[in-house]
């Protein structure tokens, strides 16, 4: 194995797990994309009410708020490659019910609902236990540019996956559904390819049957429990992307094409910075440089929310994916290397919830101040909050502030 001093980008992708995990992962994250597509415009044709396209959404965050802590627990009892294949299973099996069912015109609403539940579901259980899988897979000293790398085949999957999946949606609706079948099928079969990895056993005492024993950690560690509620805080209310039609219909007065392209500038933003990150690692001062990203990210917001510009506005959300991204990267690290591998499983699991709660509330918040205060005094309103949570946060969580490496 590479010494912590010699693992590049060239190793980590030659590393067999690694790459492995990464295409598992990266084929998980564009099937979830297509459906993304998929899932909505079906639904909106099928019933021509916003209303019921609302509750897609709803309805695949309820597995996630109701099952986090027992796919917790799962990942930490049981072999975390193992999780994830029965998983991707269930998604297969998922998407394969919706393409046939679509192919032959029988699909229905209620039916769309139940297959997006089980997505929920099987999501809810994914995520920790290959968040948890990361860890076992990185060569030591390597974590940090692993996190950026999978980051970055992320945000490919993000900016290109929805465009993929309206392309295959556009030639027969059940292709999009067959698609992310063959995808989730090849991701399963490389989840397989990882191997076996020595996975901490589950400790005999209270502890391991505790559900929330990931609750508990995290409260008790001020360093992660600074790290999880800053992300949670910041996007709450500095996440603009609830209003990018208004700003790209009545602001800057550029149309669907715009929408898109304000919609892509995060990603491709974020894209870059991670091909930053996998080739120069944060290796002094990481607290302060998360805090840093942050502010970044709020003083972006700001700058977007002010702009009339089309050229500034698509600079300030490419600005600020790129310093979330940074954050992303950190906080990830600084977590997975805080936590006893037979944590891992339930502290990712709050860390889920904690993401999922704060893009899902986060576009609702952002939606209610429009509506109260109108759109560019909300956005504001978002970025100063946002940079005043970081400043708050470097006084309440010293710890974190005080972290000067990661590895």
């Amino acid at each position: 194995m590479p010494s912590a001093t010699t693992v590049g980008v060239r190793d980590l992708l030659g590393h067999r797990s690694f790459l492995f995990f990464l295409s598992s992962r990266s084929l998980s994250r564009f099937s979830s994309q297509i459906g993304a597509v998929a899932i909505g415009w079906q639904i909106y044709d099928l019933t021509g009410s916003a209303f019921a396209l609302g509750m897609v959404g709803l309805v695949q965050f309820l597995p996630t708020a109701l099952l986090v802590f027992v796919a917790g627990h799962a990942a930490d009892r049981f072999e975390r490659r193992r999780v994830v294949q029965v998983c991707q299973f269930a998604e297969v099996l998922t998407a394969l019910f919706l393409a046939v069912s679509t192919f032959a015109g029988t699909v229905s609403e209620l039916q769309i609902f139940a297959a997006t539940f089980v997505l929920g579901i099987a999501g809810a259980f994914e995520s920790p236990a290959t968040a948890a899988l990361l860890p076992l897979i990185a060569p030591s000293g390597s974590l940090q540019r692993a996190t950026a790398i999978s980051s970055g085949a992320a945000q490919i999957a993000t900016i290109t996956g929805p465009a993929l999946g309206g392309f295959a949606y556009a030639v027969m609706p059940s292709l999009a559904y067959a698609v992310m079948t063959v995808f989730w099928l090849f991701g399963m079969v490389l989840t397989g390819g990882i191997g076996r990895l020595p996975q901490a056993p589950a400790k005999n005492d209270a502890s391991s049957d505790d559900l929330y024993a990931g609750v508990t950690f995290v409260r008790s560690n001020p360093a992660i429990l600074g790290t999880i509620s800053l992300d949670l805080f910041a996007v709450l209310f500095g996440g603009v992307a609830a209003l990018l039609p208004i700003y790209a219909r009545d602001i800057l007065q550029t149309g669907p094409l715009g929408l898109g392209i304000l919609r892509a500038a995060p990603a491709v933003g974020a894209f870059l910075m991670t091909m930053v990150l996998a080739r120069h690692t944060i290796n002094r001062r990481v607290g302060i440089r998360m805090f840093q990203s942050v502010i970044v990210f709020g003083l972006a917001t700001i700058v977007f929310a002010l702009s009339h510009w089309m050229w500034l506005s698509v600079l300030a959300l490419a600005i600020l994916g790129a310093a979330d991204t940074i954050s992303v990267v950190i906080r990830f690290s600084l977590v997975q290397l805080a936590t006893p591998d037979d944590m891992r499983g339930r502290v990712g699991a709050v860390n889920f919830l904690f993401i999922n709660a704060s893009n899902q509330l986060g576009q609702f918040e952002s939606g209610v101040a429009a509506a109260l205060l109108g759109t560019v005094p909300s956005a504001v309103l978002g970025g100063v909050a946002t940079v005043a949570i970081a400043l708050l946060w470097m006084k309440l969580f010293p710890t974190l502030r005080n972290v000067e490496k990661l590895e």
